[in-house]
């Protein structure tokens, strides 16, 4: 069964737990337990129904405040599909946990709150998904019953939020007019809507096309591990064990070792104890060569006519993700696959100004701050545009000095 995998982003109080409660409730996804939990819950709408974000706010924090803190997932089925779920905090202090859950999603579901329309938080969303290459945006304007299920107030909305999106040059964006609190336009058309031709929330789920193949396109198979048992039974055994994120290794495949440029051709690929002629995206596996070269973790096999670019001096798009704002004279390190090597930031190019969308120059870099930095590794890097190459162009800055994650990045341009 195809698996489909989105977040939900907006402003905080825009009623995203309440939409995924909804969608849960209403596909009977929830579990007996929980329902019985949610029933004993002091958390009560006005109207005296049950609060169904209480299926999502899993900290204690969370249901004390009414606000997400952290990304929640979530996983159900229908009949059509499967879905993970990531719901993603709202509150702008936590704007680096949503790059977290949107760094792999196939879609966006963005909530906008009818009777606030387009907010800054809307427009760091939306940066943020533009940043990631999220190949697919929905926005679903929330809280209808609130503005008398008015048409007007949907059109205003969607024809605000497409000149964001053409600022944006987000490609594919759908709009839906929802209540998460009713349930009007979740699971089941609305007839407290009947200007609204489209389709109800969950349909448009369970159909909705998202086209994978063009970023995993390429073959690339970063090495995790060198297996070498060293044992009179397994003497010779030499096998780089790592997951394809690209393409597909087959048997015979003439393959080249980057960054050493070292070349070879595929002996024998195993998956536990069976042995396949070919591996595709995804799988992980044990690659063994025709030929006994030096490979290290953190090295990448690719295809001798799919090269990508090896580079010490790239540019990259970053979500700064630590308290401390970035310093220009700290070395940090970069993780890269399963790569960690040094890394000294050369310049601060711009940082986003989120109100206007402008590039902003000055001042310190710091916490959900996003711009373009520029970098020189202390070794060469295997790495390429991310929006060319999603699996092979993304990465993360470590502070040596705490080892903490201090900036997500995505490759704009390597030299």
């Amino acid at each position: 069964m195809d698996l489909l995998k989105f977040i939900t982003a907006g402003s905080v109080d825009d009623g995203k737990s309440t939409l995924i409660g909804r969608l849960l409730y209403d596909t009977n996804s929830v579990l007996d337990d929980q329902l019985e939990a949610i029933q004993q819950a002091n958390r009560k709408n006005n109207d005296g129904t049950l609060d169904l974000a209480i299926l999502t706010d899993g900290l204690k924090a969370e249901r004390e405040q009414g606000i997400t803190i952290d990304v929640a997932y979530k996983y159900f089925q229908t009949k059509k599909r499967k879905f993970i779920i990531a719901d993603a905090p709202g509150h702008i202090q936590y704007t680096r946990n949503m790059v977290t859950g949107a760094s792999n999603a196939d879609l966006a579901i963005i909530l906008i709150d009818a009777r606030k329309g387009v907010v800054e938080q809307t427009r760091r969303h939306s940066f943020i998904v533009a940043l990631l290459a999220t190949p697919h945006v929905l926005i679903c304007v929330n809280k209808m019953d609130m503005v008398d299920y008015d048409q007007a107030v949907f059109d205003k909305v969607k024809d605000d939020y497409e000149r964001l999106r053409e600022s944006l040059n987000i490609q594919q964006v759908d709009y839906i007019p929802v209540s998460a609190l009713k349930g009007d336009n979740i699971v089941s058309w609305s007839a407290n809507m009947p200007w609204y031709a489209g389709k109800p929330m969950l349909d448009f789920l369970e159909t909705v096309a998202i086209n994978r193949v063009s970023e995993t396109a390429k073959a690339r198979f970063p090495v995790q591990w060198v297996i070498r048992p060293q044992t009179d039974e397994l003497h010779d055994y030499r096998g780089y064990a790592g997951r394809v994120i690209g393409g597909t290794f087959q048997v015979g495949d003439p393959i080249v070792v980057l960054p050493s440029s070292f070349s070879s051709t595929i002996k024998r690929i195993e998956l536990a104890t069976n042995e396949l002629d070919i591996a595709e995206n995804g799988a992980s596996v044990v690659i063994h060569l025709a030929d006994n070269i030096d490979i290290g973790r953190g090295d990448i096999l690719v295809k001798q006519y799919e090269l990508p670019p090896v580079s010490q001096q790239f540019e990259a798009d970053i979500c700064w993700m630590d308290t401390k704002p970035l310093d220009l004279k700290q070395v940090y390190l970069l993780q890269h696959h399963s790569k960690l090597t040094k890394i000294k930031i050369l310049d601060i190019l711009y940082r986003i100004d989120i109100q206007t969308l402008g590039k902003a120059n000055g001042g310190d870099f710091g916490l959900n701050d996003i711009g373009q930095i520029q970098f020189k590794s202390a070794e060469p890097l295997t790495i390429e545009p991310y929006k060319e190459n999603k699996s092979n162009g993304g990465a993360i800055l470590i502070d040596p000095r705490n080892h903490l994650t201090v900036a997500a990045l995505m490759v704009t341009k390597s030299e």
